[in-house]
């Protein structure tokens, strides 16, 4: 997801993001500053929407805890604020009920999943994928459809993934495998 600092004279809080009036386009917050991305193309869309398919059908079936989509802020600094919305977010069904405020879920998810638009730069994608993981993320998926390949982000490390390989829920997901063809059809 490319992202453009918007200008401002000062630090925004996760309260004013959520009180900002719906323009159309998604915003987030990094460490108090507004960042505003332009709507996903139709790539990115459909990549994103069967990977939250396909993991949703599956933490349902399993009851593993709850799944989240695009629009979704969790705030994941104060002071200053940041609030990141992730592709797909995955919590666990034991961290669910301290995710359940009103507003932006003060929690890293379990698993993220970033879909690499056509304009994001390699090191901004890694850097987010990294702020995820101090965040407390356990693991993130960052999906380019571009290249075909996913970059597994674990806190011990990383790994690539293409052709024929599969994705692992590994044990936040235990169970859970993605031949990475069906993400590309």
């Amino acid at each position: 997801m490319t992202t453009a600092p918007a200008a401002q004279a000062a630090s925004m809080t996760a309260e004013q993001l959520l009180e900002l009036p719906d323009d159309g386009l998604r915003h987030e917050l990094v460490e108090g500053v507004l960042r505003t991305m332009a709507p996903a193309g139709a790539r990115h869309g459909s990549v994103a929407a069967r990977l939250l398919l396909r993991v949703g059908v599956f933490v349902e079936q399993q009851r593993l805890g709850r799944l989240y989509a695009a629009e979704t802020g969790f705030r994941l600094r104060r002071d200053p604020d940041t609030v990141r919305a992730p592709d797909v977010a995955f919590v666990r069904a034991d961290r669910v009920a301290d995710a359940e405020v009103p507003g932006f879920l003060p929690l890293a998810p379990d698993l993220v999943a970033e879909v690499v638009g056509p304009t994001d730069r390699a090191a901004e994608v890694t850097g987010e994928a990294l702020a995820w993981l101090d965040a407390g993320a356990r693991l993130v998926w960052v999906v380019d459809p571009e290249n075909r390949t996913v970059t597994v982000y674990r806190p011990e490390g990383a790994g690539v993934r293409r052709g024929q390989d599969a994705l692992d829920g590994e044990d936040v997901l235990p169970g859970f495998t993605l031949p990475l063809p069906e993400l590309w059809r």
